[in-house]
């Protein structure tokens, strides 16, 4: 239900920035409505000088809280704008599991303040989460298990049980002296039992257990599969280590599913809806260079048949490498908007900002290689003003399409028709034509 709300509060914020106004109250609203994750949601609503505003208004254990749920280029934005006094705070006693989610691309400063700030016993469990590779179970368990000793009674488990008893909690693990995992009992189970019953004589159901050197992929679809809150996790010796549970094999999921999207169109997973202009262009900028490797390709099968085509050869030959470049363009931005609406980061209070943020990179990325195929296309047919026209045509035919990325699935929004079916084939068919029309009407101008 509350990320319905986001759009209705973007647009609060929106208004009471505008007009300068104070935002105390809506802050304290907020933490009072939303979930940590839906905050970090919320905040990359917003360019960088607003969402300082409205940061500096969280209270400190949220402001951790939304840091941690976070995406990494989010996280980078924030550190980059506060000085070190304001950031070090965000650092203070995080659990192994929380500084192993941050260090991919964290400054070392952070990394080594964060670890003087933890407990003795999370420092031993980060450096054995450490061991483990990105790729293996091991690396992402948590360590909040709950264990007992079999030589224990059924008295001092369920004092454990009594303490701190964590969600998606609902059995122990019995070990023996040296940690090897020997079976689990149902908590509920266990509450029934009489308190002077040894642990050793109770009968333990099987366990279900992930090695920690497994596939993080398979050990995700195990724990899902399972019809259990979690799984225990266990080295090669079958001692016990950690566990994977529910929450976190769904979290990891839909990481995954949202970096797919992204990497579909050739775009960092974990790009900021106002990340920099120069960042974006550049996250762009290479799969922009690789489409064109493939448009050329194209280009150079329909030259083959140059002899064919006299006066009008060479824009029949370049023809598909403006449209094509204005589709990758369009689509990068399609689906960075499609991600925005569905998450509720996008209203009509920072749409213009969109366009504006859409606009520039465009520019940068349309002159960019305008110019390179504008020299690749003079070398080639040697004929200075076929380089112009197509100079032009890719920079109108980009700029076009970062337009087109943002206004199509906006439209189609409005509509209530999803644009992740029917965007791109808008998308392109808008970037097709402009292309075409662009490229031979300046051909028509400039060289007959």
């Amino acid at each position: 239900m509350s990320l319905e709300l986001l759009p209705t509060y973007i647009e609060k914020i929106e208004e009471l920035l505008a007009n300068d106004l104070q935002l105390n109250e809506l802050a304290a609203e907020i933490e009072d409505t939303f979930m940590p994750e839906h905050v970090a949601i919320l905040l990359e609503a917003f360019p960088i000088k607003p969402r300082l505003s409205l940061w500096a208004l969280l209270s400190a254990d949220y402001q951790q809280n939304i840091f941690l749920e976070m995406k990494n280029e989010s996280r980078q934005m924030l550190l980059n704008a506060m000085d070190d006094d304001a950031c070090l705070p965000l650092f203070d006693k995080l659990d192994a599991n929380s500084l192993i989610e941050l260090t991919e691309d964290l400054s070392d400063r952070f990394i080594e303040y964060a670890v003087t700030k933890m407990t003795a016993k999370q420092r031993e469990y980060l450096k054995k989460a450490q061991d483990y590779s990105e790729d293996e179970v091991g690396r992402w368990q948590s360590f909040d298990e709950k264990r007992i000793s079999q030589k224990l009674k059924v008295a001092a488990a369920k004092k454990v049980c009594a303490k701190n008893l964590l969600p998606l909690t609902e059995v122990i693990y019995v070990v023996d002296n040296n940690t090897q995992l020997l079976g689990e009992i149902p908590i509920n189970k266990l509450l029934l039992l009489d308190g002077d019953t040894p642990l050793a004589s109770v009968e333990y159901q099987d366990v279900q257990a992930l090695e920690a050197s497994k596939d993080i992929d398979e050990s995700i679809d195990e724990v899902i599969l399972s019809g259990k809150s979690a799984l225990p996790i266990v080295d090669e010796n079958g001692y016990l280590t950690g566990r994977l549970d529910l929450h976190s094999a769904y979290k990891y999921k839909d990481q995954q599913k949202d970096n797919q999207l992204m990497q579909s169109a050739g775009l960092s997973e974990e790009e900021d809806l106002f990340a920099s202009v120069w960042l974006s262009s550049k996250n762009r900028a290479i799969w922009l260079g690789i489409n064109l490797v493939t448009a050329f390709l194209a280009s150079w099968f329909i030259g083959l048949f140059e002899a064919t085509l006299q006066q009008v050869v060479a824009l029949a030959v370049l023809m598909p490498v403006v449209a094509s470049m204005g589709g990758i363009s369009g689509s990068q931005t399609l689906t960075l908007i499609i991600r925005g609406l569905a998450l509720g980061q996008i209203s009509d209070a920072n749409r213009q900002a969109i366009v504006k943020k859409e606009l520039k990179v465009g520019a940068i990325n349309g002159m960019l290689w305008a110019t390179v195929i504008g020299i690749i296309t003079f070398y080639w047919f040697e004929n200075p003003m076929l380089s112009v026209t197509i100079c032009i045509a890719i920079l109108g035919n980009i700029l076009v399409a970062s337009l087109s990325g943002v206004w199509i699935p906006w439209i189609l929004n409005k509509f209530n028709i999803d644009p992740a079916l029917s965007g791109a084939v808008i998308l392109t068919t808008v970037t097709d034509i402009f292309g075409f029309i662009a490229f031979l009407g300046c051909g028509t101008l400039l060289l007959l």
